[in-house]
């Protein structure tokens, strides 16, 4: 064993100063620290040791091999679940595992087809109601954010209360910007500390407690009437302890953990793919084309997705070149353990961030640059295990993967039905900062121009070519 420590930087001030530059960039941050120090590095924030790993190998180790070793930092759980409770995003070892379990069912394929039904539904209603000039740039992250809280109100809740979307999706938002103040304090306080964000947290915290609190009280008075997601954990049993249910505790925290976490990474995926297409025009009309083909014209169903090869393609680069899960949780370990060639004592730290791995030149040559056909079959084999973690990897990768993806095609394939995506001139990339999600800083705006005015013009233009010229 080799008991030394990689290389890293110097903490000096306890490490304040390390910490100062991860809450301004935390991205770049661990880009430079893997320029500086290679795939392993070492550093110290306070009381804390930090490992930082960037080389996929030793990603599996830490998350599918070796992952008995580790749980998520306990400081970070704490914060999490003064909003999440003891849902499955939260808990560790036998408590995770029996709600895994029960979970599960809710998100096998079978169970698709009425979700996908409801998405479309819902993104037909939200594209239908967008007010575009085809001129004027709109805040089209913004857009996908409502699109996508209206997704989770219905499938979640089979509710179509805009009122009640509205207000939850202020909430996480505030919940979101809060959570990443409370990460970065350099000593954990205890909440009835007065700190600037803390009033608006709780209130946004209530907001979303009496509306998840009614709906579930609402649905024990009815119950049968839907079938949802909802529904889906009211009757989940654990096979394995006598069909033992959810408590409405339990099924309160479970919501609030698909609120938090299923809404605002999908959201954010979009406005990044949605930018990709408006800067890449070649690659958006070729997804349309296969769209058209495909669907047309039709809202897309969950059995079309196969047939949409090259836009689940763009949406994977999207993922891999603006991951909105950029950092993973950071890990804790539970006992001395022997990752690659280091040994890391019990109580260390391991931070790993996927946005740091997808742009390696080794695993994705000519990183920077948006290439769906990274993924095309022929090529997609090539990409090393853990290279690509968008949803993580090992036994707590996302257990609502697939569903995200699925909505993703879905609102995807119906824009690209209705608009061509414009950047608007002079409009500059936005760079990517992490709000527990990596948004695009200043928010996100694209022109969309409907495409029934895109054809009419080119049908015009085309006509006007062909016409014999009478003057000379």
């Amino acid at each position: 064993m080799n008991p030394t420590r990689p290389p890293g930087p110097r903490a000096g001030l306890f490490g304040l100063r390390l910490a100062s530059r991860m809450f301004r960039d935390y991205p770049e941050f661990h880009r430079q620290l893997q320029r500086d120090h290679g795939d392993a590095a070492y550093f110290r924030l306070g009381r804390y040791r930090d490992y930082v790993f960037s080389d996929p190998e030793l990603i599996r180790e830490v998350l599918m091999t070796k992952a008995r070793s580790f749980v998520r930092w306990q400081r970070s759980m704490r914060v999490f679940a003064l909003a999440h409770g003891q849902s499955v995003l939260i808990t560790e070892g036998g408590v995770w595992q029996r709600q895994r379990r029960m979970l599960q069912p809710g998100f096998a394929p079978r169970r698709f087809d009425a979700y996908a039904r409801q998405i479309g539904d819902a993104s037909a209603r939200a594209l239908d109601a967008v007010q575009t000039d085809g001129r004027t740039p709109i805040d089209f992250e913004q857009t996908m954010t409502a699109l996508t809280m209206d997704v989770i109100m219905r499938t979640l809740f089979s509710s179509e209360a805009p009122e009640d979307a509205a207000a939850a999706g202020a909430a996480v938002q505030v919940l979101s910007r809060a959570a990443l103040n409370e990460m970065f304090l350099p000593f954990e306080l205890p909440q009835w500390v007065p700190l600037p964000w803390r009033p608006a947290t709780r209130r946004a915290l209530q907001t979303l407690d009496a509306l998840v609190w009614r709906l579930l009280r609402e649905r024990r008075a009815h119950p049968g009437a839907h079938q949802d997601l909802l529904a889906m954990l009211m009757s989940a049993a654990d096979e394995e302890d006598g069909d033992a249910r959810l408590s409405d505790q339990e099924v309160r925290d479970q919501c609030m953990t698909m609120f938090l976490a299923g809404h605002e990474t999908t959201a954010t995926g979009l406005a990044w793919w949605g930018w990709a297409m408006a800067s890449h025009p070649e690659i958006a009309r070729r997804a349309a084309a296969e769209v058209d083909a495909a669907l047309g014209g039709r809202i897309p169903v969950h059995g079309d997705l196969p047939r949409l090869p090259y836009l689940m393609q763009t949406l994977k680069e999207t993922l891999r070149l603006r991951p909105p899960a950029a950092a993973l949780f950071t890990r804790e370990a539970v006992e001395d353990v022997q990752i690659g060639s280091w040994l890391l004592p019990r109580g260390s730290l391991v931070m790993i961030t996927p946005f740091v791995v997808h742009h390696d030149e080794r695993w994705f040559p000519s990183a920077e640059r948006f290439d769906p056909d990274r993924f095309a079959p022929e090529r997609a084999d090539s990409i090393p295990r853990g290279a690509y973690l968008p949803f993580g990897v090992g036994p707590r990768v996302c257990i609502g993967n697939n569903f995200a993806l699925m909505e993703m095609a879905q609102v995807a394939a119906m824009l690209l039905q209705r608009f061509e995506l414009v950047r608007p001139a002079h409009a500059p990339e936005p760079h990517p900062r992490l709000h527990v999600t990596l948004k695009p800083e200043g928010g996100l705006r694209l022109v969309l121009r409907p495409r029934s005015a895109v054809r009419s013009q080119a049908t015009g233009l085309a006509g006007m070519a062909s016409c014999p010229r009478v003057h000379a």
